[in-house]
């Protein structure tokens, strides 16, 4: 039997028993993870050990580039057999694994250490294409400090970032290249079905898809509070695809539920939203560094310096000059600037490894309103509706600390610590010169 405590708790009658179970369970878990990566990495180093025999061997013969490839395909059969998959896909997956070996040495053990994980190890080294090989070693050091403090989505904007900084075509200057393969296409599919893709900017495409969810939830709370008494039930991306068509086709969303009378709905007013942070260098055009998409991945510097100069309002952030965490925006007085210093400071959902953005949260307080929590800074947060109501009706508990750190506990007792997230991009104050000493007179 369940039952909700008055607290808003979940609880059974088996008392400590189900924690103990679930305890069990977790132990179990990181168990089996330890034992997954050891395999995991040690097929690595086996692989790559097969490619290196394969050239070591090919070096050996005289003949052409495919006779020497041949070397190769024939070990990656032999391994295939034995992992029961094609040699194509052992083959792809040697070069994978050598690259990772000789390129990324620190990177595997680190992966090996358990102190990143595997999906890490992915972000790394698709980050790090871009990274010049006499500054790899150095991009690596920095990426693996930034992997072991988050999970593999939410450090990927940082190490991408981080890996535009080393590389030797500015990212402003590529994008100025790919930008001119925009385009939009059909893909056929099938059951008379096809793909609309366009290849667009990604401030662009990241604006379009909030202004569709956007829609897509004015018109899923129309539906709600009239009872779905049309029988709409319809998914939020089947809303959104079907707010697409409708305004490609007719400019205007036509199907509105918000329309009162002759009168027009509230679809069409609405405008889409992103975070954009912008170096104060980029900004003054003294620099071509990337700007970040909150979290998500780096902006070229055209197309940041373009958005500022066309945005209604600009907050200035100052972070920490020592770990970089947010301390002041602009204005500091309103209810409005609290929501604005949050939303500067948290970028996404506070608890662990969610990375819904901030602008689509909730702001929670971290001790309950209704317990006397007050509304002040040092008592809010940004959750998702599906991790605010884990923290209200489940028994995961949250503790905030100064600096906006989070300390979640867990119903078995482990805590689980999520620091505020430093912006990739910052603006920064010098600290104020240090007077001259005062001559003092000899006696």
């Amino acid at each position: 039997m369940t039952e909700i405590a008055p607290g808003g708790v979940i609880e059974t009658d088996s008392g400590g028993r189900f924690v103990a179970v679930l305890s069990g369970l977790v132990a179990d878990t990181e168990a089996v993870a330890r034992a997954v990566t050891a395999a995991q990495v040690a097929e690595v180093r086996v692989l790559a050990r097969a490619g290196q025999l394969a050239e070591r061997e090919a070096a050996t013969q005289r003949g052409s580039v495919r006779e020497h490839d041949m070397v190769l395909r024939s070990i990656a059969a032999e391994l295939g057999g034995v992992l029961r998959v094609t040699d194509r896909t052992v083959q792809q997956r040697i070069g994978e694994a050598r690259g990772l070996v000789e390129s990324y040495p620190a990177t595997l053990d680190a992966w090996e250490a358990e102190r990143i994980t595997r999906g890490h190890v992915r972000v790394i080294v698709d980050a790090g294409g871009l990274v010049p090989a006499g500054r790899r070693a150095e991009f690596e050091a920095e990426a693996i400090r930034l992997c072991e403090g988050d999970t593999p989505n939410r450090v990927r904007a940082a190490v991408e970032i981080l890996a535009e900084r080393t590389a030797e075509r500015s990212f402003t200057e590529r994008h100025r290249t790919a930008s001119a393969c925009r385009r939009v296409r059909v893909i056929p599919g099938a059951d008379g079905m096809s793909d609309l893709v366009a290849t667009v900017p990604t401030v662009i495409a990241h604006g379009i898809l909030d202004r569709l969810t956007q829609q897509a939830m004015v018109i899923a709370d129309s539906r709600h509070h009239e009872g779905d008494g049309d029988g709409d039930t319809r998914t939020m991306d089947q809303i959104r695809a079907d707010a697409l068509s409708d305004m490609l086709l007719t400019g205007s969303p036509t199907l509105d539920p918000s329309a009162v009378g002759d009168r027009p709905g509230g679809l069409g007013a609405i405008r889409a939203q992103v975070q954009v942070i912008v170096p104060a260098l980029t900004l003054l055009d003294a620099d071509d560094g990337p700007a970040d998409l909150v979290g998500r991945t780096p902006v070229d510097a055209d197309t940041a310096r373009a958005l500022a100069a066309n945005a209604p309002t600009l907050t200035r952030i100052l972070t920490g000059p020592v770990d970089g965490t947010v301390i002041a925006v602009d204005r500091y007085r309103t209810a409005q600037s609290q929501r604005r210093f949050l939303r500067a400071r948290d970028q996404h959902c506070r608890f662990p490894g969610c990375r819904r953005a901030a602008i689509r949260c909730e702001i929670d307080h971290t001790v309950d309103h209704a317990q006397g929590g007050p509304t002040a800074l040092w008592n809010l947060a940004h959750l998702c509706q599906r991790h605010h109501s884990m923290k209200q009706f489940t028994s995961w508990r949250v503790r905030q600390h100064p600096g906006g750190i989070l300390e979640w506990t867990s119903p078995t007792g482990r805590v689980y610590r999520e620091d505020a997230p430093v912006p990739l991009v910052a603006f920064t104050v010098d600290p104020p010169p240090h007077p001259p000493a005062e001559s003092v007179p000899p006696f």
